[in-house]
């Protein structure tokens, strides 16, 4: 005989996924249903089961319109880590307002900066300079919220269409040709030097046996190298994955919905300046010798 559940053991995020999931495997293997059903029967069976409806139709548009994500498949691509990464889903709202959230949440949660913008189609690069700067020291001190993902990518892209009324597929891919060429040739200057110091040993006589110590060190350097770049695109594409849960969760508003937008940080500092500038410039000027009157003077 079975125990009943504890009430008092809490329940992660992953172990949820898997209850919900097969509670509906529990209930839907209760009815007969066939191999293949019709979009109105995927419905019918969701409103028995108590599933919404527009959860259904947003589920099964992202089963249509949902390709496979650009895997790189060369050698490279294998060992060190892919230079591009790509998320997509389907998301309520219309086209515009989709890009529009997304270009907020760009400028308030990550290092980037919009490159172009089409109708359906926008492109974000990184942030650079001082205004950069600041924001990282600004959000350094900021524990609460998370930190800047996206900012080793070069270059962000994100694709919309529209599928039906009220719904939007997005795609966002991030490169990152540089970063992953600079850490190849890193690894690769590391071989090479040390194959050059172990035939320079090799040529000397006594020192014949100890030539293959500067290439395996130079290996173990290169090795290290190359495995600390496949964190990079991890982290990128949780950054991806983290703008399209703000996207489903309600980030996409309407645009006669949306708050005034407020002055950002270096407006306010720009604001400060020029209140110090002209504090100091209303003050009048005294004579070349002349001494502040003491209060004693001033009185009658």
């Amino acid at each position: 005989m079975t125990s009943p559940p504890d009430n008092n053991r809490k329940i992660d995020r992953a172990a949820l996924d898997r209850i919900i999931q097969r509670a509906a495997e529990l209930q839907t293997g209760e009815r007969e249903v066939g191999d293949n059903l019709s979009p109105d029967e995927v419905l019918a069976l969701g409103k028995e089961v108590g599933i919404p409806t527009r959860y259904l139709q947003q589920a099964m548009l992202e089963h249509q319109s949902t390709g496979p994500a650009a895997i790189d498949l060369s050698l490279v691509g294998r060992v060190v880590g892919p230079d591009e990464v790509r998320a997509q889903r389907v998301v309520q709202g219309d086209a515009e307002d989709v890009l529009a959230a997304l270009a907020r949440w760009m400028d308030k949660n990550e290092l980037m900066v919009p490159q172009r913008r089409q109708p359906g189609w926008a492109s974000w690069e990184p942030l650079r300079g001082m205004q950069a700067a600041i924001r990282r020291g600004a959000a350094s001190l900021d524990t609460s919220k998370p930190k800047f993902m996206m900012s080793r990518a070069e270059l962000v892209v994100a694709t919309v269409t529209q599928l039906e009324s009220g719904y939007t597929h997005v795609t966002l891919t991030a490169t990152m040709r540089k970063t992953r060429r600079d850490y190849l040739v890193g690894a690769g200057v590391s071989t090479v030097v040390g194959a050059s110091a172990g035939g320079a040993l090799a040529l000397l006589g006594p020192f014949a046996l100890v030539a293959a110590v500067p290439v395996g060190v130079s290996l173990l350097i290169s090795g290290v190298v190359l495995r600390s770049y496949r964190p990079i695109p991890e982290r990128v594409t949780l950054g991806l994955e983290r703008a399209l849960d703000f996207l489903e969760r309600g980030g996409v508003k309407p645009g006669h919905e949306l708050p005034e937008r407020g002055p950002g940080l270096l407006d306010v500092l720009a604001t400060e300046v020029r209140r110090a500038l002209s504090a100091g410039s209303e003050q009048p000027r005294r004579p070349p010798g002349q001494r502040p009157s003491s209060k004693s003077e001033k009185s009658p």
